[in-house]
């Protein structure tokens, strides 16, 4: 299809749609256009990636304790280690930091306005771009909102009851069972009972409710219980309810109420007006406004709830609202799904319907309200959208269709439960993963919108702070790509003074900072991201199949899961599928039923917006509206292929004409299956193996694949991608951070007919023609190493000439290495002999840190070796013969080319080893920051290897 623009057509749902089982459009009245450059030779930016390419950072300025000398000074810091941009992030002071007596600016306060005009000045010189995130901490308020703007939440609260009896409560109790359990509660919070109810256990149906609430105003309520098993029930509305997490002074107060429009503008209005004044235009400073993950600690209520769910849906939701909710914990999570009264099998089929009513009335009110009050209040200051649009409430596909810069989310470990790069569960969608489940919703609503600009936090860290490497952020970051992520801002850059106590200021992150041992070496890996994203940014990925996940089931039945982690999943297989497609040779998106119903259907295709897919996976999918059964009915019938996993739709959606739009669910269905060879029923594999159940699928349904890998591997991943030129372009991923992998992989003809191959090496920006064998090519990748493959019109150019991993004459070099080590913080060396490389970790040096220099004399004859090769090496790796550099090696395989270096007679030879932090910060003792985020609680780390493992061969 021919790269276009479009218009998301502005449109909201309405109670009529609904209630026949349509279901409309979903907009936002925003033009939307592809970004990045529409370069006629692509190389040519990716040998020398501008800045816009490079990585920004999340800036975090700690307690907003700032100072002009320090801004700038970190700036150029920033600039001399490849950081493209920075996002300018006010946050609370670190708990566990020294202060050193700096004062606190008040955000929007004259100085602190100041402090940002020089932060635009002094970025300007330097080609640093600048985002400024709306508020501060996550979600956004301030301690000046008025009650009537600030975020509510309606809670349940329940107690079973065996009568006949007398009970007696009272609103205290009530009130301090039900007292929300979010992050930082508000002070002020207020509480009044909605309503108190009074059923029989197990309950059938609203018309055995005993309706008690002429007594919620009561401080003690007394009743009279009949026989037999009851529950009470008291629906709760807390005002205020939350404070905004890690908030710097000045916007650290209650969260505000994002269901309320006029209350989202007039935050926003304040904060650009008051920063224009002292500035100008923010256009002139800013690339784009930024809001974090709206992690809404649950909110679910807002002053007219009520009555628009009412003239949304129908009919009157309070009755019902009490039987619909959960107990709720910290972030709206659930804590006890049965929590209240057991309901008879019937009755909660009901309640489900309306649980998703209720659910999709709350997203619809945040996308109107707060989506779409954001986007056109970014557009009125000329300044881009950028935002990570997800959380519990917010469609996960939808919301991100009007941005201009939508964002996922990667970690560098979840709690310390899964190891990136050692580990691919199927029994697990998080174990493993940097991506979280969010990223394939952000990236394919932007390849439905011709976007090439997917952000990404980047390996977020608030667990593994001082033990991350380099090598693993680049194995976590090379898995976003995966995931559709084309550009990272790395999570986070403390503001902290080189006079603040070691280790500084440390609110999050990897440990961004120069007294890091691998800061000198951070540019490397920089550079490598920027020669990426300079390709990601100006080409299209490739996706023709799209799996349609289960969620309005899961609305029904569980509420909303839409964190980066949620607790639970209905379908907690649903990831899995796309990527055992995509690490077979193909490539998926998601998409919803607003966008299936959005879709044209052409020839066996539902095409939307640039996109086409011809084959729909349905895994699971219960429920769905009349009209979208009709749309694939449509698709179906003139060749498109759907493959229903586990079982077929069998009922519609929400309350409204229920029983009519089952009926008419089931006859569609019914219709789709004259197709059987189009309508396709497949069971999941019983033994959670996806990557083998998918190869299987593949040969016995003819499933298109435009890769065909010989050999697969759960850590093996690739992407495939298209320029405006049909130029294509693949990155293969070897993401183990142990074990090498090799296959032979074959180009389908559509990609290699008139085309030459190409490696593009992301490291240098050279390039090297390659030879196909009947389309066929042989990928090696030592560990956590990639791969870029160019087909393009060129022909003529070097040719690729990989380092060899071991060959003739090898000698083995693990024993007597003089090593010294020298300590980073500490300031003392020591030296002594090694009679055979060993991991530091198990020698008396165990809580190391800094450089281990390994030196070894080597007597060559006349037959000199080439080559060598480090063998496992834990840190970066920095190789001298004869005192000269041959070169920084900080993943993969450590592998140097001694052809011109080595000269016979005695050689010198020296491995520089910069280790990791975290076994030195345990034994700080005394330190709270170091223990903060080494040793206490779940975050007390493992000791962790460090230097030369070997085998070193030479060869």
């Amino acid at each position: 299809m021919k790269r276009r623009t479009f218009i998301i057509r502005s449109a909201t749902f309405s109670v009529g749609c609904v209630a026949t089982g349509s279901i409309p459009v979903l907009g936002a009245d925003l033009f939307m256009s592809g970004q990045g450059e529409r370069n006629a030779n692509l190389y040519t930016t990716f040998k020398n990636p501008d800045s816009k390419y490079h990585p920004f950072v999340r800036w975090w300025w700690n307690g907003d304790k700032i100072e002009k000398e320090e801004i700038i000074r970190e700036l150029h810091l920033l600039k001399e280690a490849g950081i493209g941009g920075v996002e300018i992030n006010p946050i609370e002071f670190p708990s566990s930091g020294d202060d050193i007596g700096k004062k606190s600016l008040t955000w929007l306060s004259d100085e602190w306005l100041d402090m940002l005009q020089l932060t635009f000045d002094e970025a300007k010189k330097l080609d640093i771009t600048c985002d400024l995130i709306v508020g501060s901490g996550w979600p956004f308020g301030a301690e000046t909102l008025p009650r009537d703007e600030r975020a509510q939440v309606a809670i349940i609260y329940a107690e079973t009851l065996e009568g006949p009896t007398t009970f007696e409560t009272s609103q205290f109790n009530i009130f301090d069972h039900v007292d929300p359990g979010v992050t930082v509660p508000c002070p002020s919070r207020t509480f009044e009972i909605l309503s108190l109810k009074l059923v029989p256990e197990p309950m059938a149906g609203l018309e055995q409710v005993i309706d008690i609430s002429e007594k919620k105003d009561d401080e003690i309520i007394t009743l009279d219980i009949p026989e037999g098993k009851h529950v009470f029930y008291a629906l709760v509305k807390v005002d205020s309810f939350a404070t905004v997490i890690n908030g710097a002074p000045g916007a650290a107060g209650p969260i505000l109420d994002h269901m309320n429009k006029a209350a989202v503008r007039k935050y926003l209005d304040h904060m650009s007006d008051t920063i224009q004044k002292r500035t100008g235009p923010l256009s002139n400073h800013l690339r784009a406004f930024f809001t974090d993950s709206m992690e809404l600690e649950g909110c679910n209520w807002s002053g007219d709830l009520a009555e628009e769910f009412k003239k949304r849906r129908g009919y009157d939701l309070m009755p019902y609202l009490p039987f619909t909710m959960f107990k709720v914990g910290r972030l709206g999570a659930t804590v006890d799904a049965n929590y209240g009264v057991e309901k008879t099998p019937e009755f909660k089929k009901i309640i489900t319907r309306v649980r998703f009513d209720f659910e999709l009335t709350k997203a619809e009110l945040l996308h109107e309200r707060f989506t779409q009050t954001y986007l056109e209040w970014c557009k009125d200051q000329n300044v881009k959208s950028r935002a990570q649009a997800y959380g519990r409430g917010f469609f996960p596909l939808e919301t991100s269709l009007g941005y201009d810069i939508p964002e996922g989310e990667s970690w560098t470990t979840n709690w310390l439960k899964h190891r990136i790069g050692e580990e691919m569960s199927d029994d697990d969608y998080r174990r493993g993963r940097g991506y979280t489940m969010i990223n394939k919703y952000v990236s394919s609503a932007a390849h439905l919108t011709s976007n090439r600009m997917v952000s990404c936090e980047e390996m977020t860290n608030t667990y593994n702070v001082f033990n991350i490497t380099l090598e693993q952020l680049k194995i976590g970051s090379d898995m976003s790509i995966m995931s559709g992520i084309t550009h990272s801002v790395w999570h986070g850059f403390n503001y902290s003074p080189p006079d603040a106590p070691f280790p500084g200021w440390v609110q999050y992150g990897s440990y961004y900072n120069e007294y890091n041992n691998w800061w000198p070496y951070f540019k490397y890996l920089n550079e490598y991201k920027a020669r990426l994203s300079s390709i990601l940014q100006n080409v299209d990925m490739f996706t023709d199949m799209a799996i349609l996940p289960a969620n309005y089931d899961m609305w029904g039945e569980m509420g909303l899961q839409t964190d980066p982690f949620p607790e639970k999943l209905n379908v907690p297989y649903t990831s899995i599928i796309w990527e055992s497609i995509n690490k077979i040779g193909g490539a998926a998106d998601y998409v919803t039923e607003i966008i299936i119903n959005e879709a044209e259907v052409k020839k066996g295709k539902l095409c939307y917006g640039p996109k086409e897919y011809d084959t729909l996976f349905l895994p699971e999918v219960k429920s769905m509206y009349p009209s979208t059964v009709k749309k694939l009915l449509d698709f179906v019938s003139t060749g498109g292929r759907i493959f229903c996993i586990e079982k077929y739709p069998e009922k519609s959606l929400g309350l409204n004409n229920w029983e009519q739009n089952d009926k008419e669910v089931s006859e569609l269905v019914e219709k789709m299956k004259a197709y059987p060879d189009r309508f396709v029923l497949i069971k999941k594999p019983e033994d959670n193996r996806f990557l083998e159940w998918y190869e299987q699928l593949i040969p016995e349904y003819n499933l298109s694949h435009y890769l065909s890998i010989e050999k697969t591997n759960r850590f093996f991943m690739q992407t495939r991608f298209r320029d405006d030129d049909k130029n294509e372009y693949f990155f293969f991923q070897n993401v183990h951070k142990h074990e090498p992998f090799g296959t032979f992989v074959s180009f389908s003809e559509e990609i290699t007919k008139g085309r030459y191959p190409w490696i593009w090496n992301p490291e240098n920006g050279e390039r090297y023609r390659i030879q196909l064998s009947n389309n066929r090519f042989e990928i090696d990748l030592g560990p956590a190493e990639s791969c870029i493959i160019v087909f393009n019109k060129e022909k003529n150019g070097p040719a690729w000439n990989p380092l060899p991993k071991t060959g003739e004459h090898v000698s083995t070099l693990n024993n007597s290495w003089e090593v010294e080590l020298q300590h980073s913080r500490e300031n003392w060396k020591k030296s002594f002999t090694m009679s055979e490389l060993t991991d530091l970790k198990d020698t008396e040096f165990v809580n190391f840190t800094g450089t281990a220099v390994y030196r070894k004399k080597l007597n060559v004859g006349d037959k000199k070796p080439c080559y060598i090769n480090l063998g496992k090496v834990w840190g970066v790796a920095e190789l001298f013969v004869k005192g000269q550099s041959c070169g920084v090696k900080w993943y993969g395989n450590r592998i140097y080319d001694l052809t011109d270096l080595l000269k016979e007679g005695l050689n010198e030879i020296e491995v520089h080893v910069t280790t990791s932090m975290g076994n030195y910060m345990k034994t700080l003792t005394d330190n709270e920051t170091a223990q903060k985020f080494i040793v206490n609680g779940n975050k007390n780390q493992p000791i962790q290897s460090m230097g030369l493992i070997g085998p070193v061969t030479l060869y």
